[in-house]
């Protein structure tokens, strides 16, 4: 199994991530963003790849299991700007948490969340720019007061796009918030 040679990022926690207050509860990858992960994601992602989706979220769903933490009222993706979607044609994200969904039998919320602001993508971004970036770009899109949510995105670097929808989700109601990405930088 690719997670018992990989470290794992909810037993070993940066200095720097030990001194933010978060509000997930856990964040964990399927493996690391490099070598050909990276360039599986890199064509869901940038090269209509859509249909990698499935396989991927089949790779979710494997972690998904190994954590045995199942007590989530919904699964949700980290929104896309509606500009962003019309040129992509689709949300890597969406699929792959439509594809866990599928897989774990359980509900798909895509309207949790939507973002309110097209702005420079992460990756674009120094390390100390990417929280600004996020800040006030998602929105509750309905109430989940009380619910526990498993929120999917494709890649983790910073966590800050995470944070900043979790946070969001928090302001909405949700008791509890944790994520699953494919890879982790």
């Amino acid at each position: 199994m690719p997670w018992e040679s990989e470290v794992r990022y909810d037993r070993f926690v940066c200095i720097d991530c030990q001194q933010l207050k978060s509000n997930l509860e856990w964040i964990d990858a399927w493996g690391r963003y490099k070598g050909g992960l990276e360039s599986v994601l890199h064509a869901l992602k940038f090269e209509r790849h859509d249909f990698l989706a499935d396989s991927l979220g089949g790779l979710l769903f494997e972690v998904f299991l190994q954590r045995r933490d199942f007590a989530f009222e919904a699964i949700t993706a980290v929104p896309m700007h509606r500009r962003k979607l019309r040129e992509r044609g689709y949300n890597q994200a969406e699929l792959l948490a439509v594809a866990l969904a599928s897989r774990a039998d359980m509900p798909y919320r895509g309207n949790l969340l939507r973002k309110t602001a097209d702005r420079a993508p992460q990756s674009t971004l120094p390390r100390d720019a990417r929280r600004s970036n996020v800040r006030d770009v998602f929105a509750a899109g309905t109430d989940c007061t009380g619910d526990s949510i498993l929120l999917i995105d494709d890649i983790c670097t910073t966590g800050e796009t995470l944070q900043a929808c979790a946070r969001t989700l928090k302001r909405a109601g949700a008791s509890r918030i944790c994520a699953l990405v494919v890879a982790r930088a």
